[in-house]
């Protein structure tokens, strides 16, 4: 499990990400890159990090499936994802 501090660091900075979501949008298309520059560094969606929905790591993260590849594994083995079957040849 991921430390409570990274999470909600992450949390925080998704509701930056979210407040000057339209500023941004509105900076860029009138190519205003000094006002970009002035707004946070945490304002940027690149700052996000993709974490697993239920341990919180971030490496060998699967977008499709929102979680871990450890995670994935032990939970597709256990048949708690729906739509996925072991592979047997």
């Amino acid at each position: 499990m991921a430390k409570t501090s990274w999470l909600e660091r992450n949390k925080r900075k998704l509701k930056t990400v979210e407040k000057y979501a339209k500023l941004r949008a509105e900076l860029k298309a009138n190519k205003d890159y000094i006002g970009l520059s002035m707004l946070p560094r945490d304002a940027s969606p690149t700052r996000l990090v993709n974490r697993c929905r239920v341990t919180g790591r971030r490496r060998a993260f699967l977008r499709r499936f929102q979680m871990s590849r450890m995670t994935f594994r032990e939970m597709a083995s256990n048949g708690l994802v729906p739509g996925v079957t072991r592979s047997s040849w």
